[in-house]
């Protein structure tokens, strides 16, 4: 194919690069005070600071990407996957809870002068090698992915769960989910529950290992018969037929009725689903909440508070887990920091008319029955 241009007419020519000499010469300051304006430092007025910015701006000034990286070694560029859905790379945008925890971390990132790049989950070395990611996020790794081995032998900082503790080069910000877990089934407890059914993913995520350890302690415990039943994929679809088969006792996904026959009188739903989908498949199957099941979702969806009944919610909270990430890989790469580090952020449940048994009455909890780990909050109906 030729490369002359169809009319004839010369090849168009970019427009040329706005230069910092050309900012400082519009705004008739020296190349100096405009930089040092543009950077934050030197002393200058706040009147003259705000020339020189509102000067760059007009004309369209933007820094020269290539000469900082190779003053600062920093292309300021952070990679971001969800190791969870490996096998559908993008469906993670379509949960409530990925969805908030992947634009909190690209708006702080933004924030601290650096973008996200978003990253297959199960990217192989040669799909990122060739990329000058300065750090990457993996959130939720699964344990056969060797993504984060990889990641850290290339010497790249990994911000992550708290899987990865310890591993040099690595940082980590994570819930405590047993204690979560409990505290929601003390709760569906005292509003009367004896027969707690939960649904999750059919995940080896350290979070859902974690739930169901948790689970199934917390049944020993009470004297409980497990109900657990499983969503074969992510999505309202599979997780609404997974819940349907809890509550009905059909098929191999959920134990339904149990081992003691009765039909359970609360769920804990884990798998991320629609609250108004759920709240109708539980009605398809003659319940009626919160007079027949107390129902309680680990959920940042924000139907749930405008549903009939309002759905009681466990937050993960997914913006303090990103802004705490991205600010420790900051501080790792601008001031040098190396050591491994990691934190927990509390989790909180919310709760709202379908825990409760009698919708507009509920309890404010004992002090003692709940751990710094999880805040509670009670909420009247909407």
């Amino acid at each position: 194919m030729s490369d002359v241009p169809r009319h004839g007419g010369a090849a168009p020519q970019p427009a040329p690069r706005v230069r910092l000499v050309d900012v400082a010469r519009e705004a008739g300051l020296s190349k100096t005070t405009v930089s040092a304006a543009l950077n934050g430092t030197g002393r200058l007025s706040p009147e003259v600071r705000e020339k020189a910015r509102e000067t760059a701006r007009v004309m369209g000034y933007r820094p020269n990407a290539t000469a900082r990286q190779l003053r600062t070694g920093r292309a300021r560029l952070i990679g971001y996957m969800v190791g969870e859905f490996a096998d559908t790379p993008w469906s993670f945008l379509e949960s409530p809870y990925f969805a908030r925890l992947t634009g909190a971390t690209a708006a702080t990132a933004l924030q601290r002068g650096y973008a996200v790049v978003l990253l297959p989950a199960g990217s192989l070395q040669g799909e990122w090698a060739g990329l000058p990611l300065d750090a990457v996020v993996v959130a939720d790794p699964v344990p056969d992915d060797h993504v984060v081995d990889d990641l850290l032998a290339a010497r790249i900082p990994v911000f992550s769960d708290r899987s990865v503790e310890g591993r040099p080069g690595a940082y980590w910000v994570d819930v405590e989910a047993g204690p979560a877990v409990c505290r929601t089934l003390d709760h569906l407890r005292e509003q009367g529950a004896r027969r707690p059914a939960m649904v999750m993913p059919d995940s080896t995520t350290r979070f859902h290992r974690e739930v169901l350890a948790a689970y199934r302690g917390w049944c020993t415990a009470h004297g409980v018969a497990e109900r657990v039943g499983y969503a074969a994929a992510p999505g309202n679809g599979p997780v609404v037929r997974a819940v349907e088969t809890a509550l009905s006792g059909d098929g191999e996904a959920g134990d339904g009725e149990g081992p003691d026959g009765l039909r359970p009188d609360a769920l804990f739903l884990v798998a991320e689903a629609s609250p108004p989908l759920v709240l109708e498949a539980a009605r398809r199957q003659g319940y009626e909440v919160p007079g027949d099941l107390l129902l309680a979702c680990v959920s940042e969806d924000v139907t749930a508070a405008h549903t009939e009944p309002p759905v009681t919610t466990l937050s993960l909270r997914p913006e303090e887990i990103a802004q705490a990430g991205v600010d420790m890989l900051v501080a790792v790469l601008e001031e040098g920091r190396r050591e491994s580090a990691g934190m927990l952020v509390p989790t909180r449940l919310d709760v709202r008319a379908s825990s409760v048994r009698r919708p507009g009455t509920a309890r404010t909890p004992r002090t003692e029955a709940w751990t710094p780990q999880t805040e509670w909050t009670s909420l009247p109906p909407t």
